[in-house]
């Protein structure tokens, strides 16, 4: 998968139905460990709700999809099902979502309980800013002063990215770049210093691009 789509940063959204409040919550996660630790941290700030219904999914280091949905004592499929189904229905990753419950005393019956947790995650994800994730290649390329003004030119032209350069001796620049810009760096900047330039890959990793 070269690229998806996330959330920025965490946003809560509520709705109000037949008098129980459902508060979603959305937050970014990385991995699992950060998707249960999110989960928990809900569970203690929400100590006094009924419910605290979850759902994630989580793209894994070897590429495969990992999704989870928790009911949190609602009649199964009710809550964490339908809120997983929001998430993957926005096509997100790396993404998890929490709504709390305070029953109002009122019962809802199955369809209204999928249709409140929901629509309180839809909320939610409306609330919160997307942001798209490419798998790049993280990359330092090392070479003289004279050759710096060539790197940037390149970079500039295949749409890849210098996030930082170090000037000492020579000149040290962190790049993203994706696998054909790779090609297209290490081909014309060995050219361009008659290989001198150092190039090394850091890591290949999602990052978030505008």
């Amino acid at each position: 998968m070269s690229s998806f789509y996330t959330v920025k940063g965490e946003a809560v959204a509520e709705l109000t139905e037949k008098k129980s409040r459902f508060i979603a919550t959305v937050r970014p996660v990385a991995c699992e460990a950060e998707a249960l630790d999110f989960i928990r941290e809900m569970k203690k700030k929400y100590w006094d709700a009924r419910h605290n219904c979850s759902a994630y999914v989580i793209l894994a280091e070897d590429f495969k999809v990992l999704e989870k949905a928790n009911d949190d004592g609602e009649p199964s499929k009710t809550a964490g099902s339908p809120m997983l189904e929001v998430i993957k229905g926005n096509e997100l990753k790396n993404v998890a979502i929490v709504v709390t419950r305070y029953f109002g005393g009122v019962l809802l019956g199955t369809g209204g309980l999928v249709r409140a947790y929901s629509g309180a995650a839809q909320l939610g994800v409306e609330a919160a800013e997307k942001v798209r994730m490419e798998l790049l290649n993280k990359i330092r390329v090392t070479t003289d002063y004279n050759s710096f003004g060539r790197l940037k030119n390149i970079t500039d032209n295949i749409g890849a990215v210098i996030e930082d350069s170090e000037f000492t001796d020579n000149v040290a620049s962190i790049c993203l770049c994706d696998e054909a810009g790779l090609g297209v760096i290490q081909a014309r900047m060995n050219e361009a210093t008659a290989g001198k330039c150092k190039i090394e890959l850091l890591e290949k990793n999602y990052f978030p691009v505008k």
